[in-house]
Parts: structure tokens; sequence; C-alpha cells
């Protein structure tokens, strides 16, 4: 199973369990991540976000279904629905990032309210050395999060950060030696807090958010498609 869904007194858990793929996925896997989430977060008002093993959190989008992409995909990204579903939802959510989230993989950290890192953690956007863009709300939260300078510095120029950096940025919580427990203890103050304030002020910090650059993000990639197409 690539998607597993449990509780755990009283937090939800998404766990990405393809280790063989380090965790990509196609849109089966998009599918049941959305199903998990909205599952989840009907009954827990924090959930955490991580997956098996330690070689990677998440690769991104499986790059055999992403080279067969025909340009209308882009303009009704399915990762930028879901992660956006994860990111306006009504669960407050934390992301347990031990190994490296790649592309989709970061994107889908992007998308929760929190990332606890351990040591092995990586970020990185390559997108751009692809022809493509992060267009799953990578290149538009990625700027909120760490300023449009340093989101500059890793969507057009590729730099990878590693756990201290993202930490030193203000991108992730830690680094921990162990960063499930941490992001346990965390999901545990979360859930203690009252789950309506929660979500109304996650609401009023998500406000700045505008529909128009996400728009940009799915135009950008269907014109990317395109003149992919056109050079075959």
């Amino acid at each position: 199973m690539a998607i597993v869904a449990e509780m755990r007194d009283g937090i939800g858990h998404i766990v990405l369990d393809r280790p063989e793929k380090a965790h990509a996925y196609d849109r089966a896997h998009l599918g049941a991540l959305a199903e998990a989430y909205e599952d989840l977060s009907a009954r827990a008002a924090v959930i955490v976000v991580r997956s098996t093993g330690d070689r990677a959190f998440c690769a991104g989008a499986d790059l055999d279904e992403l080279r067969a992409a025909p340009p209308e995909a882009a303009l009704d990204l399915l990762s930028q629905r879901v992660f956006g579903a994860i990111a306006r939802g009504p669960a407050t959510t934390v992301a347990v990032v031990q190994g490296p989230a790649v592309a989709g993989g970061f994107e889908l950290a992007l998308a929760c309210d929190f990332r606890v890192v351990g040591p092995r953690a990586r970020f990185r956007l390559p997108e751009t050395g692809l022809g493509i863009i992060p267009s799953a709300g990578g290149t538009t939260r990625l700027a909120r999060v760490v300023g449009p300078a340093r989101a500059r510095l890793v969507v057009l120029a590729g730099h990878e950060l590693d756990a201290r950096e993202a930490v030193d940025w203000g991108l992730a919580l830690g680094p921990h030696d162990d960063p499930l427990a941490a992001g346990l203890a965390l999901a545990r103050e979360l859930a203690a807090r009252d789950p309506l304030a929660l979500r109304l002020a996650r609401q009023v910090l998500d406000h700045a958010e505008d529909a128009r650059s996400f728009e940009a993000e799915r135009l950008a990639e269907a014109l990317l498609y395109a003149r992919r197409d056109r050079s075959r």
C-alpha cells in the first residue's frame, strides 16, 4: 500500500509507503493522498505527514508519468489541487522530513504548516533544469516562507538546502536526531489546543494567498509542456 492513513491517540497519520520509488507519486497516489487527508481531517485536528524508512521523504512526481503528461494536464494540475486542499484544509499538518524532499516532495512539505527535519533532510526544486517549473504550489509557497530572494536561489539556481540551512532560513524546525519523535511531540502540543481556534488562526495566516499566483504556475507549466511536445 503506497499511502497509509491511520489514527493514533487522536492524531492522524498519513504515511507515504513506496520506498522502491523514494515515495514518488503518480495520479493514483495523489488520489489516495487526497482521500486520506479528507478522511483523517474529519476525525483529527492535527495530522502528521511522513514516509517509511530513512531513504527519502518524497521524490516528487513519478518521472515516467510526468514525461507523458500532455500540456492540458498542467492547466488542471492534480498535485496543485491536492496539496492546496491540504494547505487550506481544516487540519493542522506537521511534515516529518527525515531524508530528501525533492520537487513535488518539497512542495508537499511546503503545503504543511510545519516541517520537522532530521539531519539527513534535504530540500531541492530541480524543475527549471528539466525545462519545467515547480507548479504544485512550490513557487508561490516557498517565497512566502523564506522570502523572494532566497526562493529565487532555490527555484532559479537549483540551490539545495540541507537540514541546518532549512532551519536557519525558517523553513523547518530542528534538526532533530529523531525527527519523528520531535514531530509527534509537536503534534501532541498542537492537538492540546482549541481546534477551532487553530483552524481560524490558520485561515487568517493564509489569507494572503493569491489565487492568481497559483494560476500563473499552471499556465507557465502548460506552456512548457507544449514546448516539450513540439521538440519531440
